[in-house]
């Protein structure tokens, strides 16, 4: 039997902890169910989202549609030959735990994006990334299903456009199509990425340079530096890293000499944006009952009961006095909605 629930609180559905409703809200655990669902006429009445994990989003009112809430799972080993094995995985499964499994398995490529919040849908959406590895390097294959024509459809790597924290199922015509699940190709045999930031000092105090201490290592730096959304409500790294010219960067550097940057493709630098925040002097910067997050600038917290627009106020807040000092405009790497 297929049950919409309505006027359903999505406080515990957004990392934020953001207490709003939804008008409608539909979760599934078998595509079947979801396909049964996408029968009724609820798409051509009101707006609709499909919230994941709800660690990428901020809920600024509530929403005034229907919340449809993947919750589909599994992990299936579907192909392999000597040196790699084909994964796939139900959108509805929680990242964190498909990269344990991986790592158990002593599979290679998504070790460095331990302890990501989220589910493995809104990976693919957003091409999460961490340490230097982004996940749409090992994504084959997306699966979705149309809602308004109820026709699935498989997206190769190349159709599915990733590019830094994008894929093309973040544009607007791809709005009605939920993804079901998602196809990895993941490696036997490898060699660790460990020299982004502090990464590999973390792991040779582990001992050898392997993937069970990759994951501890990336794991370990994450609890120092990030507050568990399950404690205190956040969205990990608010903002994208900003990427720029060469002569841009020129002229920041100029200003300050110890900016912390990256090389980008296409001969572009890409600066990080928790670097500027706190350069400025807004690390642990509060309005209200919002903060930046005293041990990572890049970091909005909820210290508690704060509203959605109370995030968003903050972040405008460090968007205006990062681009007067510096020119360079901060994106959102969050969701509003």
């Amino acid at each position: 039997m297929i049950v919409q629930s309505e006027n359903v609180s999505l406080q515990k559905y957004n990392t934020f902890g953001i207490d709003v409703y939804a008008s409608h809200f539909f979760s599934y655990t078998h595509i079947d169910e979801l396909q049964e669902y996408l029968k009724r006429d609820f798409k051509a009445e009101s707006s609709f989202f499909i919230l994941g994990g709800g660690s990428n989003v901020l809920f600024l009112d509530n929403y005034k549609g229907t919340i449809i809430h993947p919750n589909n799972k599994g992990i299936s080993i579907i192909a392999q030959d000597d040196t790699t094995v084909r994964v796939k995985v139900g959108a509805g499964e929680i990242w964190d735990d498909f990269v344990a499994w991986a790592v158990t398995h002593e599979l290679y490529g998504i070790e460095n994006l331990s302890l990501i919040p989220g589910s493995v849908g809104a990976a693919a959406v957003q091409n999460i990334g961490a340490y230097g590895v982004e996940v749409g390097s090992v994504i084959f294959e997306v699966h979705t299903i149309d809602m308004f024509t109820l026709q699935t459809h498989k997206f190769s790597h190349k159709q599915c456009a990733f590019e830094y924290r994008n894929s093309i199922f973040k544009q607007a015509h791809m709005k009605h199509h939920i993804i079901t699940d998602v196809c990895f190709e993941l490696n036997k045999k490898g060699s660790c990425c460990i020299s982004y930031g502090s990464l590999q000092q973390t792991v040779l105090s582990l001992g050898e340079i392997s993937l069970h201490n990759v994951r501890k290592a990336v794991i370990e730096v994450r609890n120092q530096k990030l507050p568990n959304p399950n404690e205190i409500g956040n969205a990990g790294s608010f903002f994208t890293n900003p990427i720029v010219s060469k002569d841009v960067f020129n002229k920041i550097q100029q200003k300050y000499p110890d900016i912390v940057w990256y090389a980008a493709p296409d001969n572009m630098v890409k600066i990080a944006a928790g670097w500027l925040i706190d350069k400025l002097g807004l690390k642990g910067f509060s309005l209200g009952l919002a903060q930046v997050h005293s041990k990572q600038a890049l970091v909005l917290i909820n210290k508690g009961g704060a509203s959605g627009r109370d995030i968003q106020k903050l972040a405008e807040y460090i968007q205006d006095k990062v681009f007067n000092e510096t020119g360079i405009e901060l994106k959102p790497e969050v969701i509003y909605i």
